[in-house]
């Protein structure tokens, strides 16, 4: 009889996660669709950082005005060379949109399906996982958006080894370009967020963090190598320079949170 009802329990259970997919993959769908429509907004967004107009040059160029430097015009012409490729591209960075766009939601239905099987105090740090896991990656692509793959994408693509060979970027490779690096930093910034929750189950402290902070860099050096898209060394400190500000961050966070060993007690 036991094993009946566990078998029951089972398939409800499925059936529920089924559900939850399906409406999180409709709404994912609906706003991609949406994002495609609207083909000239979308790429007016996407686009937006290979002009020398883009708000980042132009704060970088208020500032070198202000201090008597040189403004620092660019000019970097996309190329296609597929038949197909921006027909292909343009689904792919509306479903990328949608997905993006669509995130609370499916965030909102992975937190109904495994909240009936955690207790009130459980279900209180999920809420605050969830939450704070999803502004740190909603900052660190916002972070990447205007910061890192802006200089990034002037220092690349204005590079010469010589003024007889003209840079020419396909809209794939900057497309590619611009999700990984958005992505990439997304995932880092979610350093703080795991350093709290760690530091709540009492598996690190900041005195721990302090201790191995050299070794850290090394490791954050490592990574940032890995997740770069490009082999550059401009790139790979300009990813690395967030992730090590973002570990000095959650040293203070650590120092802050107490062990709390209710978080998984009813």
């Amino acid at each position: 009889m036991a094993d009946k009802t566990n078998a029951q329990s089972f398939w409800v259970h499925l059936d529920v996660l089924r559900t939850a997919i399906i409406k999180s993959v409709a709404v994912a769908v609906v706003c991609g669709i949406v994002a495609f429509f609207f083909k000239e907004q979308l790429f007016a967004i996407v686009l937006a950082p290979k002009d020398d107009s883009f708000i980042t040059y132009a704060l970088l160029n208020h500032v070198a005005e202000f201090t008597g430097g040189e403004s620092g015009k660019f000019s970097v012409q996309l190329i296609n060379t597929g038949l197909a490729q921006q027909f292909v591209i343009h689904m792919k960075t509306a479903l990328c949109v949608g997905v993006l766009c669509a995130s609370p939601y499916i965030m909102y239905q992975l937190f109904c399906f495994v909240s009936p099987a955690l207790y009130t105090n459980e279900r209180k740090y999920v809420r605050r996982v969830l939450g704070g896991g999803y502004l740190m990656f909603t900052l660190g692509v916002v972070v990447s958006y205007l910061l890192i793959f802006p200089l990034t994408f002037r220092f690349l693509g204005t590079y010469q080894v010589s003024g007889e060979v003209s840079n020419l970027i396909t809209l794939d490779s900057y497309i590619s370009t611009l999700v990984t690096m958005c992505l990439a930093m997304g995932i880092v910034f979610e350093i703080p967020v795991l350093s709290w929750l760690f530091a709540k189950l009492g598996f690190i402290s900041a005195g721990f963090m302090r201790k191995y902070r050299k070794h850290a860099f090394v490791i954050i050096l490592v990574v940032a190598a890995i997740i770069t898209p490009t082999s550059d060394v401009f790139t790979l400190l300009l990813v690395a320079l967030p992730m090590w500000l973002l570990y000095e961050v959650s040293i203070l966070i650590v120092k802050h949170s107490k062990v709390n060993e209710t978080i998984i007690a009813p």
